[in-house]
């Protein structure tokens, strides 16, 4: 009798730890790992220079101030096409005909090629 009482209380054992135990996944998700000569290391996501995700506003060339720099450029009736994180594109009409015009996503919106 004392022989199946234990076996019993092992089978319930067995089955409730499962329940009881908190499991945990890993999550690596957006890290790497980085094998060199100082051994191995842990890479955070996006790289060197990697602060997380950006505070407030973002410090760059906005559409506003792209459409405000096109007419400087010698566009009229400007529109912004895309945005991009490099890079503002600007869609207008020139003496010529329909021009494009690339402006780097950083302060002042400086033209690009």
């Amino acid at each position: 009798m004392r022989k199946m009482m234990m076996a019993a209380t092992c089978a319930a054992a067995l089955v409730a730890a499962p329940l009881l135990v908190p499991v945990s996944m890993a999550q690596a998700q957006g890290f790497g790992i980085e094998v060199g000569p100082d051994g191995v290391r842990p890479v955070p996501p996006g790289g060197p220079g990697f602060e997380g995700e950006r505070r407030g506003r973002m410090r760059g060339c906005s559409e506003r101030q792209a459409r405000a720099a096109a007419p400087e450029e010698g566009l009229r009736n400007a529109e912004v096409v895309r945005v991009t994180p490099r890079s503002v594109v600007v869609e207008g009409d020139t003496r010529r005909g329909p021009e494009r015009i690339r402006f780097a996503n950083e302060p002042g919106c400086p033209t690009i090629g």
